[in-house]
């Protein structure tokens, strides 16, 4: 392991700067060091990694964990990276944890700056796990015991109003990606509550690909919803990046959620993202989550790590 490798805390709750390692293939020691930094932190930032290209992105990924295609339903013409080119304003700007709409929830993700706008275009990233800890008894109890249903329907809804003038001059495109988005329907129940495969901590399992609360009615499903998810999105439980290139952000997917900040015009933004695989997630009481519809094997292994010990 590189002896040189710092981890240095950003915040109480989320986020650690990683300084003295170059990245790409990693030796066995130095991913287990990171790979415990992120079960801690949640989410890791490393600045100054310019030399990094596509190749050397997966190859760090694989030093980690088991790199899954780049998306269900998106295709990137053989491409092992997700691009993430927004040249009207766009981006992810909803809260939300990756693919939930599937069963097997990466385990984390690994993003890298290619071109930046001038101003904007931060990113933050919010820890379902302090969210839940800061949970009064009752509410616990209370998400404990629920359930929810995720899928992959794209909602016209949730589009950010600051970029109907673009997409009204283009609607064809925003067609184009809903379509393309929704090609396979994809539908699961998770519980809201999971148990961390590595750490054993428990998190809410919440975002926008949640459609409904299972077991109650619309009004109530959507005053639940609201309940737990203001809590993750608690100023105290986030951290916001400004990138720079060279930047590479990389966080636990089973412990946070992440919200692209769509601030920065019609300047272009190009991101390029590695996803790694992951488990099942399991309920406080030992159930795993179930698939409704959609067959995941495509996209993803199964990949079930051993816990963590003490």
């Amino acid at each position: 392991m590189s002896s040189d490798l710092r981890v240095v805390k950003l915040s109480e709750n989320i986020g650690a700067r990683v300084d003295g390692v170059r990245l790409g293939e990693l030796d066995a020691e130095t991913a287990a060091a990171i790979n415990r930094a992120l079960g801690q932190h949640k989410v890791l930032f490393f600045r100054g990694q310019h030399h990094l290209d596509d190749e050397s992105h997966f190859a760090f990924a694989e030093s980690l964990g088991v790199p899954t295609t780049p998306h269900p339903t998106l295709r990137f013409e053989g491409s092992r990276v997700m691009r993430l080119e927004s040249f009207e304003g766009g981006g992810a700007n909803q809260w939300h944890t990756d693919v939930t709409f599937v069963d097997r929830v990466p385990k984390a993700s690994i993003l890298r700056a290619v071109e930046l706008p001038s101003y904007g275009g931060t990113t933050t990233w919010a820890s379902t796990v302090a969210a839940y800890q800061q949970l009064p008894q009752p509410l616990r109890q209370l998400a404990d015991n629920l359930w929810a249903m995720h899928n992959n329907e794209f909602d016209y809804a949730q589009i950010d109003p600051a970029k109907l003038a673009a997409l009204q001059a283009n609607p064809d495109a925003v067609s184009k990606y809903a379509n393309e988005f929704h090609s396979t329907h994809f539908e699961t129940h998770h519980p809201v509550v999971r148990v961390h495969p590595e750490t054993s901590e428990r998190s809410l399992l919440l975002g926008n690909f949640v459609k409904h609360i299972l077991g109650v009615t619309g009004s109530e499903s959507r005053a639940l919803f609201r309940i737990f998810q203001d809590r993750i999105t608690r100023l105290e439980n986030t951290i916001r990046w400004n990138w720079e290139l060279g930047d590479v952000a990389m966080w636990d997917n089973r412990a946070t959620q992440h919200y692209a900040v769509s601030d920065y015009g019609k300047q272009p933004r190009r991101m390029h993202r590695i996803t790694l695989a992951g488990d099942i997630p399991v309920s406080v009481h030992g159930e795993q989550s179930r698939v409704i519809c959609g067959d995941a094997t495509e996209y993803s292994v199964i990949d079930n790590p051993a816990p963590r010990v003490a």
